[in-house]
């Protein structure tokens, strides 16, 4: 079980919308610290505001004290984005470092067949 294993890194906590989302990222193997599922993404037109997927015990477990960084895992969606805005946003506020996952040219990919979208933001992105 993730949430009881103490070899993983408690500092990092990496925020998914899904319990989906965190076993795509578990079975990657490149992450060891901890997750917390959202249980969905902000969707004002749905009705779906930040009491409905349980923002403030994120708030209340990013705020520990041992949480140094928070990695925000939510898709790329409009809600995705909109749910990763206002959590980082939140926290950055109050004092933690907030990253987000990378987004860019899939591995193995054609330029050709990607779309501009994607193209853009591996651009502005690149390192």
């Amino acid at each position: 079980n993730v949430c009881r294993d103490p070899r993983r890194d408690a500092t990092k906590l990496c925020v998914v919308e899904t319990p989906a989302d965190q076993a795509a990222l578990e079975r990657t193997g490149a992450f060891r610290g901890y997750y917390f599922v959202l249980m969905g993404r902000l969707s004002p037109l749905d009705g779906i505001g930040p009491r409905d997927i349980g923002l403030q015990k994120l708030f209340d477990r990013a705020l520990d004290g041992v949480v140094g960084e928070v990695i925000l895992a939510t898709n790329f969606t409009a809600e995705g984005e909109a749910t990763a805005h206002v959590v980082g946003e939140a926290l950055r506020q109050r004092g933690l470092t907030v990253t987000r996952l990378a987004r860019g040219v899939p591995a193995g990919s054609e330029l050709e067949y990607v779309d501009l979208g994607t193209i853009a933001h591996a651009l502005v992105d690149r390192r």
